[in-house]
């Protein structure tokens, strides 16, 4: 077996044991096919993702034979890894995906990327052509080990099928410990097809992997006397609380402190959004009032979350006046953008814990922050930039209130997996996240035609949820084929499509920076789209119904406002068939707040040309 991995770092697995036997069981004899799905039902993985091909083919086999491990057989292999993604964010599992050589094992390429940069535990299961072919540019021959060495947090080449258990069981290790991540496992067709022997657990040889988990109590103790000491803090929270199951933590520590809380694109709902303490989420698109307390605070005490550029904007000018408390599992990330003064090192959780401790011994040694002025900064800037927005003049659908009437129509406890673009800001902006993994999306990567694939990998791993994909026209139109598979497959998701007829955000983006030039974004019409010709509304190309009912899904369309709730509560009363609506709305809608791309967060905008008036700011 060859190991590809970054740097130096050899992971430690802990092996997981069947029947809570920790012996190691007999012997068998078996193919290298049947030791892999036999390795798979050790480690816990109860669904795969994938579709068959010639070099995993050996693998397919052994699944006939009563095994534990469900397959959904995907129609496409994108849709297969981001199945598997939205598995793992809604369950907190190690989603796993299966594909075959060559352009199967390019097509998880883009859900490999995103689950890196989203750090989801991921476990890609890839065929290889034979081993002596290796190299040889054979038939369907791709280095996929090579090629997602930079978007993998380790990966595995293996020829000899003796080395399968103890890679299964070394890649579910390091996916689903420090910081998640995806791993690929790459596996000859010969070694799939090999006779070898299976027990386990297997004996793991990764010494060198030890991800720190548990904060140094000095910088702990440091981060508690900044806490009080300061007058503006902000609690900047990112994916990694989301990740390390925090959120009660971080209840008590905001609480605790009293201090606003802002939550990222990656952590909505790791705080309610009820709270009086959240402020919103920050950034490009967010809430004027958590983009401001970011700019204006004196500390900010950033958990989990990793300084993105979309946070951000132009970086040499965000926070001027804050003191940097940067809490991570990953060390790589702490001073990668911006400078820490307390670096700390640990898991979100254990950090989150430990700081409630420290900051309650400052309590009770007399030392508690004074937040009332800031209070009273924060609360005129909520009243006075709240989030909203202008229903059309002509009577269409808003896109805005479409996504907030389905948020308040739907039960509580109900998953939304959203696409990249407009709605996907809309959705982050419109419906209230009160619990943790109820929200579902590609942050890092934005990877357009997320959602579908995603929510159907949610449901899979939550069939007593409901699940809405918020998507657009123009992402649903990259992985609809999907809604095949959850037809075929049992999995009842609800689709909104938010309708346009156009590219949304690359629209308003065109709308304000290149003068209406709406070069290639319009989605229904042919060539000379850029002069922004319209057809009817629903007249658009494709007919979604007729495309959806064609796939198995129930299908209806809403354009009238009057009937909004009434479409979606009967697609909500639909469980036994996925059900897609598409909505048309109007196609000028824009997102707001938006700061725009390489500018400073203080030139926040609260809509197309107001900019809000903070006032006089002097440093404490």
């Amino acid at each position: 077996m060859t190991e590809q991995a970054p740097g130096a770092h050899h992971p430690q697995p802990r092996t997981r044991h069947s029947g809570g036997s920790q012996q190691t069981a007999a012997v068998e004899h078996v193919t290298g096919a049947q030791s892999l799905i036999r390795s798979l039902e050790e480690v816990g993985a109860d669904t795969v993702f994938g579709i068959p091909g010639g070099a995993i083919l050996p693998a397919y086999d052994p699944m006939m034979d009563s095994s534990k491990v469900r397959h959904v057989l995907v129609r496409h292999e994108q849709g297969a890894g981001h199945a598997a993604t939205g598995y793992a964010q809604a369950t907190g599992k190690v989603g796993v995906c299966m594909a075959t050589s060559g352009p199967g094992a390019t097509n998880l390429v883009t859900p490999i990327a995103d689950a890196h940069m989203d750090s989801v535990p991921l476990v890609a299961i890839t065929g290889q052509v034979a081993s002596a072919a290796i190299g040889t540019d054979a038939f369907q021959e791709a280095d996929i080990c090579g090629i997602t060495m930079p978007i993998t947090k380790h990966n595995f080449l293996v020829t000899d099928p003796l080395e399968i258990p103890r890679t299964i069981a070394e890649a579910f290790h390091i996916a689903s410990t420090g910081r998640p991540g995806p791993v690929l496992v790459d596996i000859a067709k010969d070694a799939l097809q090999s006779k070898t022997t299976f027990s386990w657990p297997p004996h793991t040889e990764l010494p060198g992997y030890r991800p720190v988990t548990k904060p140094h109590a000095k910088q702990i103790r440091e981060a508690a006397r900044l806490i009080v000491e300061s007058k503006r803090p902000v609690l900047y929270v990112g994916g990694g609380v989301m990740k390390s199951g925090a959120s009660a933590e971080l209840k008590v520590l905001a609480e605790l402190t009293g201090a606003p809380v802002t939550t990222t694109l990656m952590a909505l709902g790791s705080f309610p959004d009820s709270h009086p303490q959240h402020v919103g989420m920050p950034g490009m698109h967010g809430a004027v009032t958590a983009v401001t307390a970011l700019q204006k605070s004196d500390l900010l005490i950033t958990l989990g979350a990793r300084f993105d550029d979309r946070v951000t904007g132009k970086l040499d000018s965000f926070a001027p006046y804050a003191k940097v408390v940067h809490a991570d599992i990953d060390p790589a990330e702490i001073g990668k953008n911006r400078v820490a003064d307390v670096p700390i090192v640990g898991d979100a959780r254990e950090v989150i814990a430990d700081l409630i401790v420290a900051v309650q011994a400052e309590h009770d040694a007399g030392h508690k922050g004074d937040y009332r002025a800031w209070w009273k900064d924060l609360n005129r800037w909520r009243d006075t930039y709240p989030l909203g927005y202008d229903q059309p003049e002509d009577g269409s659908l808003s896109p805005q209130q479409v996504i907030e009437r389905i948020g308040k129509l739907a039960p509580e406890g109900t998953i939304y997996a959203a696409g990249v673009g407009q709605h996907q800001m809309w959705a982050a902006h419109f419906i209230d996240y009160e619990q943790p993994s109820t929200w579902l999306n590609s942050g890092g990567a934005g990877t357009m035609g997320y959602a579908v694939p995603a929510a159907m990998g949610a449901k899979a791993g939550q069939p007593d949820r409901m699940v809405w994909a918020i998507d657009g026209d123009g992402c649903f139109q990259m992985t609809n084929q999907e809604l095949v598979t959850c037809a075929l497959n049992n999995i009842p998701i609800k689709v909104a499509i938010i309708n346009n007829g156009a590219l949304g955000m690359v629209r308003q983006w065109q709308t304000l920076f290149y003068n209406q030039r709406y070069s290639n974004t319009v989605l229904h019409s042919g060539p000379g789209n850029e002069a922004g010709e319209d057809k009817p509304r629903g007249t658009r190309v494709p007919d979604f119904v007729k495309l959806s009912e064609a796939m198995g899904c129930v299908a209806l369309r809403c354009e009238d406002p009057a009937e909004l709730d009434a479409v979606i509560a009967k697609a909500n009363a639909i469980n036994d068939r996925p059900v897609v609506v598409d909505f048309i709305v109007h196609e000028d809608a824009q997102v707001w707040p938006m700061v725009a791309a390489g500018t400073s967060n203080d030139e926040v905008m609260a809509a197309r040309g107001v900019r809000p008036d903070f006032g006089d700011h002097a440093d404490d």
